[in-house]
């Protein structure tokens, strides 16, 4: 039997949440320097294992139903991250970030992004509670990012024209040079930011777009805020992890934009179906399965192709890919 989720609850896992960041940052990660690949790959299990750890509290304490719905959001926001990876690294090579200094970029930027999905679903819930059409609204968009993300390319992103970015160079007073892991410093007597700030602001922006995209996508799974909040801030939580663990093999998941334009399309239609029959909903495992179905082939796919491309040069003399 389920239990009422209350104010307590929230600030709960906000708290403990923060706690870990805290501990993260003051204690694991002190200082600036290079992540190496083994300890991506131990805090990937470590940020995991919390994740159903969790969505096995959920489990006992809000039932099975809930306990899917909280793994399919995780699911969906897990997989949307890997999108964001290829963004992260596109930005730090843009800005020739030194990658001792990219792990307090993210730290940052995951904080901001907790905050702003805390808003987007608080948002969400209430907009949703007073104009339930717009469930209808939210389905056709995640339709329409779906057919867009089909015919996604790397070479669309371009750090160099974000609107926050240009804004911030004009309003801003930004140092010149290289100042190290700091975002702010005095120069000249005044207070300037920093190249490294510029960057966080880049990052920040652009998790704003992928937000609009992935709180969306859980509430077509649950409309239930604590399960969509929660669901979300557990897998942003291994971004960092995932960002050094995959950001140099990225090839290897090249079909993996199809993927997630199915599991978008599939999520909006799924959210547009009592439009044409009120009595047609997909339960929670079905949902499940279609969404693991959909990550999974593409990914497949990808690492085959990229295994027969490595082959092909082989043969021919060439150099295989580079998978650092």
């Amino acid at each position: 039997m389920s239990v009422e989720v209350s104010l307590w609850h929230w600030i709960s896992f906000c708290s403990a949440v923060l706690c870990l960041l805290v501990f993260d940052l003051a204690v694991v990660h002190r200082g600036s320097r290079e992540t190496t690949l083994r300890q991506a790959a131990l805090w990937t299990v470590v940020w995991t294992s919390l994740a159903l750890a969790f969505n096995a509290l959920v489990w006992w304490w809000q039932g099975r139903v809930h306990a899917l719905e909280f793994f399919t959001g995780y699911l969906i926001e897990w997989s949307l991250s890997m999108d964001n990876v290829f963004v992260f690294a596109v930005v730090f090579g843009f800005f020739q970030v030194p990658k001792k200094y990219q792990y307090r970029v993210l730290f940052w930027g995951i904080l901001g992004a907790i905050v702003m999905r805390l808003t987007f679903v608080l948002a969400g819930a209430e907009l949703l509670r007073r104009f339930e059409w717009l469930m209808y609204v939210f389905g056709g968009f995640l339709v329409f990012t779906a057919i867009k993300l089909a015919f996604h390319s790397g070479d669309d992103v371009h750090p160099d024209r974000n609107i926050i970015l240009r804004l911030a160079r004009k309003v801003l007073p930004v140092a010149e040079g290289d100042h190290g892991d700091k975002f702010f410093v005095r120069e000249a007597g005044r207070r300037c930011v920093t190249r490294l700030f510029l960057v966080l602001l880049v990052i920040e922006s652009t998790d704003v777009l992928f937000a609009i995209d992935s709180v969306p996508a859980i509430f077509g799974v649950t409309q239930d805020p604590f399960i969509v909040f929660t669901s979300n801030i557990c897998a942003i939580l291994g971004l960092r992890a995932l960002y050094f663990l995959l950001a140099g093999v990225m090839d290897l998941f090249r079909y993996l934009n199809y993927g997630l334009s199915a599991v978008l399309g599939f999520v909006g239609v799924k959210m547009m179906l009592p439009l044409v029959n009120e009595h047609w909903h997909i339960a929670p495992v079905p949902s499940l399965a279609v969404i693991a179905l959909c990550l999974g082939v593409s990914i497949v796919a990808s690492i085959i192709a990229a295994r027969r491309e490595n082959h092909r040069n082989a043969i021919s003399g060439g150099s295989p890919q580079s998978e650092t």
